[in-house]
């Protein structure tokens, strides 16, 4: 128990490399993010060996990411809009259990640099981002239920002046520009990519990634108070996910209480 207190502690006390040094040190020269303050090890662990390593590169937590700081203009910005919501305990795939939530497509200066360094480390310079951020505010209560993402997370209005009309002769669907000489307001669905990126505040808690079609297959993930984690690929789409209880919120054998926790969440476009 000391030894997992004693790496959590730690961990919030980490320096971060925000953009200024960045700069200056010697994350820079590097030219890349900057390197985790904890071994792989010491965040993940499986029911085996082979399946940690094999999914090192699909699996990342980065501990003290964001500073203190940080945290609290990420939370001065959603806190307003999260107070005019209830918590939820039901949700539309019964998924999760306690939760509010919300999207944001536009951010203060300082908090779009704080996600723009999420995508940065997240993200190939490259890949199409999903615009909205996704926010899930999870009460102490809550939990979110193993679940494998669904790829179509919503829909979005479109203006266009032409709408397809579908029409089936015979055996064929034929689809039928038909203008409508104004712009006309579309629903077309939005969906994501192979990666999703979370900042995780208020709270340490624990993610458990259990292998879909082999429940012996498991991976436990400590996500401390403002870290990032990133699920890539296989552990993505082939492993459920979930956000254990309060009461079962345990890393190798030893308990991690969990409070309110809230994610600020960001995915790509399918390539």
């Amino acid at each position: 128990m000391k030894a997992l207190l004693t790496v959590i502690k730690r961990i919030h006390r980490a320096a971060v490399c925000t953009r200024r040094q960045l700069r200056s040190s010697s994350c820079a020269r590097r030219s890349g993010p900057c390197p985790s303050p904890e071994p792989h090890g010491a965040l993940v662990t499986g029911s085996s060996w082979e399946l940690v390593q094999r999914l090192r590169t699909q699996v990342e937590v980065r501990p003290a990411f964001i500073t203190e700081e940080e945290e609290t203009a990420l939370l001065r910005e959603l806190e307003p809009g999260l107070r005019k919501k209830r918590y939820e305990f039901d949700h539309w795939d019964d998924a999760i259990h306690g939760y509010r939530e919300t999207e944001r497509v536009t951010w203060a200066p300082a908090c779009e640099e704080i996600l723009d360094r999420v995508r940065a480390a997240a993200f190939p310079a490259d890949s199409p981002l999903l615009g909205p951020v996704h926010v899930l505010d999870l009460d102490k209560a809550g939990y979110i239920k193993p679940h494998v993402d669904s790829v179509k997370v919503g829909w979005t209005h479109v203006l266009r002046r032409t709408v397809n009309i579908c029409l089936t002769i015979g055996n064929l669907d034929v689809r039928c520009p038909v203008a409508c000489g104004s712009l006309s307001s579309v629903l077309i669905p939005q969906f994501c990519g192979s990666t999703i990126a979370g900042l995780c505040l208020l709270s340490d808690s624990i993610m458990r990634l259990v292998k879909e079609d082999c429940s012996k297959e498991w991976l436990d993930l400590l996500l401390p108070r403002r870290s990032l984690y990133v699920l890539r690929d296989e552990a993505r789409y082939k492993f459920t996910h979930e956000i254990l209880k309060d009461e079962e919120s345990v890393f190798k054998g030893q308990k991690v209480p969990r409070q309110r926790r809230v994610s600020v969440i960001c995915r790509n476009l399918p390539a």
